[in-house]
Formats: C-alpha cells, structure tokens, sequence
C-alpha cells in the first residue's frame, strides 16, 4: 500500500510505500477508493488548535503520535476481512465512520463514541484515508450508501454528520422562525442543505465571500449576509431574520462569527458551535439567564446520526454541495488550497 503521511507538523506529507496489511480480529481492510479533504486537518497538520489569547492546543498534548496518515472522510472497497468480522462482504463500496471511542466508557457503551474522551478516530490518531488502503476496527463502522453517488457520500462522514448533529441540537426552528448558518464553507453549504432537507424553511447564510455566498443560495439558502461588506452585522442579521432568529450554528467557530451569531439570536435563542478556527470569546454571564440563551459545542456525530443522515440522503432531498475531484497524491497541495480560500464546496482524493 502506498499512504501520504504527515511525519512532523507543518511539514509536507512523505509517500510511505509498504506491504498491504493483513486483518485480524474483527478488522476490516478497505481499498480506499475515495478521501474527503476536511478544514481540521489543517490544525492538524500544522500541529496546534487557537486556543485564543496567544495560548494553543499542541496536537501531541492532544495524543498525536507520527507518523500518521491524516484524513478521516473515507470510502472504500472491502478486500479483506479479519476471521472474525461478521456482517461485511468482499466487493462491496462503504462509508466509514471514522469517529471511534475506547469502547469501554459510558459515552462508547452509550453508542455516543464521539464524546469518547479518549477517542481512537481514523485519520486523527490511527491512520486514514489519504493512502491507498484504510483499516477500519470492526464491520459496524461501515455504512451503506445505497445508489448515492461515491463522490457526493463521502464528506456526509464528517462535515455532513458533523452539522446533521449540530442542527438537531440547534431544532426546532419554526416556519416564522430563522436559522442563521456561520460559514459557507464544506460544513456551511452542507448544513443548509441539511435543514432544508430537514424542515427548515427559512435559512440565512453568513460569509465574508461571495462567491461562497452564491453557492449557498444554490443549496437553498433564503438569504445571505457578507459580513466582510455589511455595516452593523448584528443590525444587518436581525434584520433579515425580522427579530425571529431562533437559532445559529456555527460552522467557522471564530471569535467573530461567535461574537455576531450569540449578540444576534433572539432571546431564548440557541447558539450551536462546531468550527475549530479558533479564538475566545468574552461575554457577560448575566445575559445568559437574561436572555435565556442556549450555548452548545457539538463535535462530530454518532455512528447513529451518520446512519440517520445517509437515510436522509438516499431520499434525495439532500442537494449535493459542489464537489470536485482530485487525485490522492494531491492530498497535500489541496490542504494548502483549503488553507488558502482557494475551495468551494469540498474537494475529494480519488484513487479508481
């Protein structure tokens, strides 16, 4: 097999060439055939998470050990199988669920393995998909995608499920009611599609690009708001929303778009954070009660929810976000383009 793996921080990755691995146990070995390229491992690859005043999140304080094969959206071919993995069958193209736990602790007993606070992910702390082939522990992180096109399936593992969680907790949101998403990024074009598919009639779309912006109107947005250009975001926001802004996910997880989605919801109003861009906010505690604010983190998903959304998606009410394709060598060079700005939608590594 042959893996693109990050063997320091903020180096480049280095081509690892060695034989195919061979399943024990329960393990599952696929033919990576597809790898989404995901905001977070940019952090990872440059070693540290913003914590905010001028402190950081070091990765190998959080665990990470090198050399390690990033990418944690993964789809394969199985083509080979542990003695004991039970329920998987050669031949057949799944979608990982990278997001695993130590198995042991009550949030993993509680098939809540992403709130495990040990987790053992793919593509974070055990290797992923930017390779030629992916090991997965067990059958059970397998997902069928029915007919759904490989390429639109394969971000539903993270930033897909990562959002579908996040608007459940941010739900309900009624028809004179309004939904503000942070970010139209992956995540971002993913979580209007999602709560359109989901109910939500009335969504506002914030970015500082236009050019994001017009791809979220084309995932359903109803309207959109450049914050870059807008004079009084917070104005500017409630105004779009009639005063009626029940409810903000926020995609970026920065210090402004924090700082605009809790100043701009309406009293009893929840403010759901999933971005890792970085940051701290300050804010005054007595307002919380005052305003009956709900303030959530919500990380990844569950095995479940990304079962409930590929569900979701196979009825087609799901608008695929734009996707283009690029070769898996080119898993380092299109980290640096996400980096940058450079990508709209999602980018996935193929390797037919």
């Amino acid at each position: 097999m042959r893996s693109y793996s990050l063997m320091e921080p903020g180096k480049p990755f280095e081509t690892i060439d060695k034989p195919d691995p061979t399943p024990t146990g329960t393990e599952v070995l696929l033919k990576v055939t597809r790898a989404g390229v995901c905001h977070s491992d940019i952090h990872i690859s440059d070693g540290y998470f913003d914590l905010g005043g001028g402190k950081v999140l070091n990765i190998v304080d959080r665990g990470q050990k090198f050399p390690i094969t990033l990418g944690h959206e993964v789809l394969g071919e199985v083509v080979a199988l542990g003695p004991d993995a039970k329920g998987a069958k050669i031949g057949q193209t799944m979608l990982v669920h990278p997001w695993l736990g130590c198995g042991e602790c009550s949030a993993c007993k509680a098939e809540q393995e992403n709130h495990c606070p040990t987790m053992r992910s793919i593509g974070i702390f055990r290797d992923g998909g930017y390779a030629t082939h992916c090991m997965v522990p067990n059958p059970k992180y397998l997902v069928d995608i029915g007919d759904v096109d490989p390429s639109i399936a394969t971000p539903y593992s993270c930033s897909g499920v990562t959002v579908y969680s996040a608007l459940k907790k941010a739900l309900p949101v009624r028809d004179d009611e309004w939904l503000a998403i942070m970010g139209a990024g992956g995540l971002g074009l993913s979580a209007v599609a999602i709560a359109k598919a989901m109910g939500v009639k009335n969504v506002i779309s914030v970015d500082i690009d236009d050019s994001h912006l017009e791809a979220a109107k084309d995932m359903g947005a109803s309207a959109v708001l450049n914050t870059k250009t807008a004079g009084n975001a917070v104005a500017e926001l409630q105004k779009l929303a009639g005063g009626e802004l029940r409810a903000v996910v926020d995609t970026v997880g920065g210090e402004a778009t924090s700082s605009l989605g809790i100043a701009a919801v309406r009293k009893g109003g929840r403010y759901v954070i999933v971005g890792l861009y970085g940051g701290q906010m300050t804010i005054s505690l007595p307002t919380i009660p005052m305003r009956a604010l709900s303030i959530m983190g919500s990380y990844v998903g569950s095995l479940g929810e990304l079962k409930e959304l590929m569900e979701l998606v196979k009825t087609g009410k799901v608008k695929p976000i734009p996707i283009e394709t690029r070769p898996i060598d080119a898993a380092y060079q299109t980290l640096q383009d996400l980096k940058a700005g450079k990508i709209v939608g999602r980018v996935v590594l193929t390797n037919d």
